[in-house]
């Protein structure tokens, strides 16, 4: 774990639960793309980093979710290095907070304010074109958070960030976080059809071909909205569904999951309504999904 694999001269990745991307810009300057979950991780990119005789002098993060800002602070008290976030991800970087907060859907207690899901704050800048290092490009792609981006390099590597999932995660789990599914069904299948010298998805591996991958995470996406679609042939409230859900696939639901998975699960109901195959109605004072 957090051993470093370059792919190019220039770009590779730091091993990790959620892997890190790391450009050479020079010589002796490099910048990350994400910084791990935690200070801990955070600790051991800067001891690799010096190992190199290397200066951090920029973190890009994809997007706010704590396992992938959690190095931030530290990396930033230990090397002043900046750090950029894209349109609303900055937001969430700086006030951490609002993640825990948006998935409950209020004040969040303390079962849910811990380093998986809020991570500490940092000062981060709003990610555009211009503050890229030369060569490397943007590419949106929103879904499973508000404005995710991942990156293209000038050497064609691209880091995708939490696009997509590996096969083990998706069999073993069933439903990722998606925040909003439509938005994430265009942005697989964007990735579908990208060509590059070798794509670097966070949590699945390095690949030359992502293609398989990505159909099998649209695959997913539709058997949960299938599996949904079944549970509300019987008038259900979204915490039913999310209940036949867990039990279906045999989930362990905890504040944390509840969190999650009740949040994606949300977003399935407003996504089917949206396009037709849920109706909505307000009985008794429950709001109940049906099958259109």
């Amino acid at each position: 774990m957090y051993e470093l694999n370059m792919l190019t001269e220039l770009c590779g990745y730091i091993q990790s639960p959620a892997k890190m991307g790391l450009v050479r810009l020079n010589e002796t300057d490099v910048c990350l793309i994400d910084s791990g979950n935690d200070k801990d991780a955070g600790r051991k990119v800067r001891q690799l980093l010096d190992g190199k005789g290397w200066r951090l002098t920029a973190i890009y993060n994809t997007h706010s979710h704590a396992d992938h800002i959690g190095g931030n602070r530290y990396l930033q008290n230990q090397t002043g290095c900046r750090i950029y976030a894209p349109g609303i991800e900055c937001a969430f970087t700086r006030y951490p907070v609002l993640e825990p907060a948006g998935l409950w859907g209020g004040w969040p207690g303390k079962d849910l304010r811990h380093k998986f899901l809020m991570a500490q704050d940092s000062d981060a800048q709003y990610l555009t074109p211009e503050v890229l290092p030369q060569g490397m490009e943007l590419i949106p792609l929103p879904g499973h958070s508000f404005d995710m981006t991942g990156f293209r390099t000038a050497d064609g590597v691209v880091y995708l960030a939490d696009c997509l999932s590996g096969r083990e995660t998706l069999d073993k789990y069933r439903v990722g976080y998606i925040w909003d599914v439509g938005a994430y069904l265009d942005t697989l299948e964007k990735v579908k059809a990208m060509s590059a010298a070798v794509f670097v998805p966070a949590h699945a591996p390095v690949t030359e071909d992502i293609a398989p991958l990505a159909q099998y995470n649209i695959d997913a996406v539709h058997a949960v909205a299938e599996d949904i679609l079944d549970i509300c042939r019987t008038p259900a409230t979204a915490e039913t569904v999310l209940q036949k859900l867990f039990a279906r696939y045999g989930l362990v639901m905890t504040f944390e999951q509840h969190a999650l998975v009740g949040s994606t699960v949300r977003s399935y109901l407003a996504w089917l309504k949206d396009t037709g195959r849920l109706t909505a109605r307000f009985e008794d004072g429950l709001l109940l999904w049906e099958r259109a």
